[in-house]
């Protein structure tokens, strides 16, 4: 599936993914067939249900070269960040945090939290590139560091990190790593296994929405972490509530096809570089912004001088793409990643995300080029005229 509708071709992947039919076939049954609760030990239903989920389980824990008791289920990865950062202050001897100045916001909203009710935080700033200083971050780790949470690859400009050198750092000075992998995983080949606590997502892997989990290493037991919400004991009691079977059975198919299908994602490489080699050729003053030699496949973030983004995708409304800025409580803002790479609030207004999926084609990225080069050409004109 690459489009919305008949007209309407998604570029939008790394905000969220269509959800793979072979993954809703899978679902199915849950909703209607075998619909019991996995806490209704007292029946064969409510059985069948938990032994589909702890099967589930071990479907996702297999995908990470984890365990299965090392599996959380949450909502989201927004919840699994949540859970992480606050679950573990919340039992905390030690009150410093270390982060990046480009992680996603469900990662700096509650460290933000915690630098308010007492925490200590550093932000760790990048190049631009969207890289961390190595340096900067051996000597931002202390005896007090409780936590480092750095995500493995940026949602925005699609720059992957050295994760396990920092990991290994972090415990070298007895620091926890929380690794938000949401963009990475079925995306690029990863070694997690040394991570603490790991979140994902379904919804970026082609899964369901409203899916997610925490992956905490050696198990909840083994893990001085907390629950911040209450209610129920599911979950080794850190997620209580009624576990959504069908969104965890349709979760496990999809990261068992995310692992099973990346010899295939140089494809999806492909076609972003055909894309950009276009555009790069026949427009004057653009940027691609990130480490081109060192990010995710099909993403792309374009700076374009002296042209609002907006405008672009007014007339590209057969495309569905990202702006480098973001609507927050009525007002536009630039993207707080751009702002952390060096560029300004003009030339954040001017990005576009480009992002490329399974079922996109080459021919999609030649009409998006073809498509942007003649809007750029002609919205330049405008300028000149009015200017």
């Amino acid at each position: 599936m690459r489009s919305l509708n008949n007209k309407t071709v998604y570029l939008d992947h790394f905000a969220s993914t269509p959800c793979d039919e072979r993954v809703v076939h899978a679902m199915l049954p849950y909703f209607v067939e075998e619909f019991a609760n996995p806490s209704s030990f007292t029946h064969a239903p409510g059985i069948s249900a938990l032994r589909t989920v702890e099967s589930s389980r071990e479907k996702i824990a297999n995908a990470l070269g984890m365990k299965s008791r090392e599996i959380v289920f949450t909502g989201g990865a927004t919840e699994s960040n949540n859970l992480a950062i606050l679950g573990l202050a919340t039992k905390a001897i030690r009150r410093h945090i270390v982060t990046s100045n480009i992680e996603h916001k469900s990662v700096l909203g509650p460290i933000d939290h915690l630098e308010r009710n007492g925490f200590r935080v550093t932000r760790l700033t990048v190049n631009s590139k969207g890289e961390l200083d190595l340096d900067r971050y051996i000597e931002a780790i202390d005896d007090d560091t409780l936590l480092v949470s750095i995500q493995s690859a940026n949602n925005e400009i699609g720059t992957i990190q050295d994760i396990n050198t920092l990991v290994k750092i972090a415990h070298e000075r007895g620091a926890l790593f929380h690794c938000d992998a949401v963009q990475a995983f079925g995306k690029v080949r990863f070694d997690f296994s040394n991570v603490d606590l790991l979140s994902l997502s379904g919804h970026k892997i082609y899964g369901p929405k409203g899916i997610g989990l925490l992956a905490l290493k050696g198990g909840p037991d083994k893990m001085a972490i907390s629950s911040i919400c209450f209610g129920g004991g599911q979950e080794s009691g850190l997620r209580p509530g009624t576990l959504n079977v069908p969104l965890i059975v349709g979760f496990a198919y999809a990261a068992q096809l995310a692992i099973e299908q990346l010899d295939s994602i140089g494809t999806i490489e492909a076609i972003r570089d055909r894309f950009e080699r276009m555009l790069v050729a026949m427009v004057p003053d653009v940027k691609l912004n990130g480490n081109p030699l060192n990010r995710l496949p099909g993403g792309s973030s374009i700076t374009f001088d002296g042209i609002e983004a907006e405008s672009l995708l007014a007339n590209l409304p057969e495309f569905a793409l990202s702006t480098g800025s973001a609507c927050s409580g009525g007002a536009v803002t630039p993207s707080h990643v751009l702002e952390a790479i060096g560029l300004g609030r003009n030339e954040s207004f001017g990005t576009l995300r480009v992002c490329f999926g399974r079922g996109n084609s080459m021919e999609d990225a030649e009409r998006l080029a073809e498509k942007l080069v003649d809007s750029v050409h002609r919205i330049r004109k405008l300028n000149e005229i009015l200017n």
